[in-house]
């Protein structure tokens, strides 16, 4: 009887380790890796810029932006919306002409019809009959790509659809307004010794409740009305009980606590898929 190891070479099995190590060594099979810390965005940095807010602000739902980049988003989206409301605008009255034009020419259509038969019959066949050529009329000078179905006779216009004059958050897609950004602040580590610019230390904010460091490894919460950042250890153990702001003594209410979202990968699932896989040939048994 052979040995049960995951490395034995007497066995008349192929195990899934002994196939696994083959893979990995002949370079087929799907490479799984972990994310590691620096693909991970701060829980300091905007969400649009990717860097550290110098304005922050959050939305209701706690999504930290610039002040700066999320008005220059919400401005660039309401220039988008009157674009396309003007061209939106504009087809609706071409198509106003467009019917206009149609029922002028029924009318035309039905007096000219009140011609005398004679006349008409004389008229065509005195007359050179029409040309059915696509080469007539100037139809030479238009060269239709019939391969491209945008360019075929039967093609039309796609008409325009009236555009939305909502504003959505960048990340969750919930709706976003400008009077509903939150101004928030960080508690900068107060620390002598260190003498290093902000930027570049790893410690740079705490909570000014507790003192604790803040980072992406720690929830954390804003109290809406002093925009202060708390970790959510301080709320659950001290704010909750009597629901009062230890900084101002102020009365609070749970719609005052807004969790911070943390930073999160380039994935689409953010904070859901920490691995990066890529694919390659399947190694076959």
């Amino acid at each position: 009887m052979t040995r049960h190891a995951r490395n034995c070479t007497a066995g008349a099995v192929y195990t899934y380790h002994e196939k696994k190590k083959d893979a990995t060594a002949s370079g087929y099979g799907t490479n799984t890796q972990r994310v590691g810390k620096d693909s991970i965005k701060d829980f300091d940095c905007c969400c649009l810029t990717l860097q550290p807010c110098r304005n922050p602000v959050i939305t209701k739902h706690g999504y930290l932006f610039d002040k700066e980049a999320i008005l220059e988003y919400i401005l660039t989206k309401k220039r988008e919306y009157a674009r396309k409301l003007k061209e939106y605008e504009k087809q609706m009255q071409q198509e106003k002409e467009q019917t206009a034009k149609e029922e002028l020419k029924v009318l035309q259509d039905y007096l000219n019809g009140r011609q005398d038969i004679a006349n008409r019959l004389s008229s065509s066949n005195t007359s050179d009959k029409a040309s059915v050529s696509n080469m007539t009329n100037g139809r030479d000078k238009v060269l239709p790509s019939f391969w491209i179905p945008s360019k075929t006779p039967e093609a039309k216009e796609a008409p325009l659809q009236k555009p939305d004059g909502t504003i959505y958050c960048p990340v969750s897609g919930n709706p976003l307004k400008m009077k509903e950004l939150i101004s928030i602040k960080f508690t900068e580590v107060t620390d002598p010794d260190d003498k290093r610019s902000l930027i570049v230390k790893q410690a740079r904010y705490m909570c000014p409740i507790t003192h604790d460091v803040l980072g992406n490894n720690i929830p954390c919460a804003v109290i809406k009305t002093s925009g202060d950042v708390v970790t959510m250890e301080c709320v659950e153990k001290l704010i909750k009980k009597d629901w009062i702001n230890p900084l101002d003594n102020s009365k609070l209410k749970p719609s005052d606590i807004i969790p911070l979202q943390r930073g999160g990968t380039g994935y689409a699932s953010v904070n859901d898929s920490l691995e990066g896989k890529h694919e390659r040939p399947v190694l076959q048994a």
